[in-house]
């Protein structure tokens, strides 16, 4: 559970700096944050089932590492799905 919501909140970031560090991508606050965290959940699952860390326990506690990973690889992801998607949106409006 925490590595989903890791995920969401580092994509959600990640789609909102995403959107104003590439101007014509954006597509306003909501967007962006949607988009991003979409991409933050999604890629981040992909990302850690063919890197082999999907399913992991981490015992009894919270794993910090673990945990920052998510949040980077979210946000990482995040923003790429947020400019993409933004940039075809733009397009396809004119």
């Amino acid at each position: 559970m925490e590595q989903i919501l890791g995920q969401l909140i580092g994509g959600a970031l990640g789609g909102t700096a995403g959107g104003k560090a590439v101007a014509n991508s954006s597509m306003g606050g909501i967007g962006n944050l949607i988009a991003g965290a979409v991409g933050g959940v999604g890629g981040g699952q992909i990302l850690g089932g063919l890197l082999g860390m999907a399913g992991g326990d981490a015992g009894a506690g919270m794993d910090i590492g673990a945990l920052a990973g998510n949040l980077v690889g979210g946000g990482a992801m995040g923003m790429i799905v947020q400019v993409v998607v933004g940039m075809i949106v733009k397009k396809m409006r004119g």
